[in-house]
């Protein structure tokens, strides 16, 4: 077989999130880039992840307010939910995204390939039958929807999240098997288009990673919202009957529905890609890497959900932006996970940076915590959305934790991250002027609360 080109300074094996930037970001520093992708460049997030599923979300808060709009002086009733139009308006959003980023590629003369590659040493990788060989290899091959063993997957009436972006109707019910963002996202969208959910969660509480407190906010409002759930409950078996599933618990329940989305989680795309033949470490299939993202192997980095770190497409980002930068001779600092802002894009949302209250007194011993309820933001009033703001800080210390519940939270993220990575203290906050109403006055006011200078609040 023989070597279409001399050396590439950076062979990126997956076009995803983690392997475009990475390519975006080595061809600003001057290097020469080969990206190889089987499908389509953009990956799970853009194609199967993030956008659909929040397109789908908005949709599904389009159809919420439409129903509720009486609640605002506003006479409105909805018709029904057209899932054709819903897919056409979440494609069109797709469809967009897709060929600017093509057009991206193209633009930075970035070597693409079409084609399932293969790494075939530590510096080559094959594709199409033509070997790409690389002063350095980033391996950035993504995620699958895992399912649990026995659990057949028919895509019709036991599905993953990739069945469920693309479905042609509204199913009357659903079992979403699996509590954490993907699993609450769904049953918020389904929801909102009237299907009648039951969220299935072994562990004791839904999105269980994030603050307890944050967890049982979601609860509250889930049940007001009355979508059923059942937590600390193993699925042990499903069958299927005339009408959809009969699924199963260890408990003895037994629970119906129309259809069973599979929402357990992502595992690695790893398998049969000669990973291991390349002398690459490995683990449950996911690569081992060090905090600079380099595997064992001296020329081989990988990243992104190939990668035992956060499966979110902005980790992928950051990890292919440090690898472009440490290949190009600059010296990245390593991520900080903890300081990633994390979200759940329910109705409402869940967003969190730092430290939960569990992790911060197991690190730090004595912390202090702060709640502000947004009853008392009166942009959350006019929103009509409930939930807190929730600080946790280390003792005479800077702010470690921030977890927010409420709608549209997730855009006051950014703000905490800035908290939270720059090791401010409350008074640092305190002492900025939030504007009047929005719903980042609740984020000034917590840490006005916590400076104990409280403005609507008790202190």
């Amino acid at each position: 077989m023989s070597s279409p080109t001399s050396p590439a300074d950076l062979v990126i094996l997956g076009g995803g999130s983690g392997g475009y930037a990475a390519a975006f970001r080595a061809t600003e520093l001057g290097l020469n880039v080969v990206l190889i992708e089987k499908d389509k460049v953009g990956g799970t997030c853009l194609h199967r992840g993030c956008i659909p599923t929040k397109a789908l979300l908005h949709a599904g808060e389009v159809a919420d307010l439409a129903r509720e709009g009486e609640q605002f002086g506003v006479k409105t009733s909805l018709a029904g939910i057209d899932m054709d139009g819903v897919n056409a308006y979440k494609d069109g959003v797709i469809s967009k995204l897709y060929k600017g980023l093509q057009g991206l590629v193209k633009a930075r003369k970035i070597t693409y390939v079409e084609g399932e590659g293969r790494l075939t040493s530590p510096t080559t990788v094959e594709v199409n039958g033509q070997t790409y060989e690389g002063k350095h290899i980033l391996l950035a091959t993504g995620s699958y929807a895992r399912s649990l063993p026995g659990l057949e997957i028919d895509g019709k009436k036991i599905i993953t999240s990739d069945h469920a972006l693309n479905l042609d109707r509204v199913p009357a019910s659903a079992i979403i098997l699996g509590g954490g963002v993907i699993g609450c996202e769904f049953a918020s969208a389904w929801k909102s288009f009237g299907v009648d959910v039951t969220i299935v969660e072994a562990l004791p509480h839904l999105v269980p990673l994030e603050d307890e407190s944050s967890s049982k906010l979601l609860e509250r409002a889930f049940r007001r919202r009355k979508i059923a759930f059942e937590l600390g409950s193993r699925f042990s078996g499903v069958q299927e009957t005339e009408n959809g599933v009969k699924v199963s618990l260890e408990n003895g329940k037994e629970i119906e529905a129309e259809l069973l989305l599979v929402a357990v989680g992502r595992g690695p795309v790893s398998q049969g890609l000669g990973y291991e033949e390349a002398g690459v470490a490995m683990d449950r299939g996911y690569v081992l890497v060090d905090e600079y993202c380099r595997t064992n192997v001296p020329t081989i980095s990988a990243v992104g959900d190939l990668i035992p770190t956060l499966q979110l497409a902005h980790v992928g980002f950051g990890e292919g932006i440090l690898v472009a930068e440490r290949v190009a001779g600059l010296d990245p600092a390593p991520i900080d996970y903890a300081g990633v802002p994390r979200i759940t894009y329910s109705d409402p949302e869940v967003a969190s940076v730092g430290l939960t209250e569990a992790q911060a007194k197991e690190r730090y011993g004595q912390v202090s915590t702060l709640t502000y309820d947004l009853a008392g933001n009166g942009r959350s009033q006019i929103l009509k959305t409930t939930g807190a703001v929730k600080l946790i800080q280390a003792e005479d210390g800077p702010v470690v934790g921030i977890h927010m519940v409420g709608s549209r939270v997730g855009e006051l993220i950014a703000e905490a991250q800035l908290i939270y990575n720059w090791e401010a203290e409350a008074d640092d906050v305190a002492s900025l002027i939030h504007p009047h109403p929005t719903q980042s006055e609740a984020l000034g006011e917590a840490h006005l609360a916590l400076a104990g200078k409280p403005l609507h609040v008790h202190g």
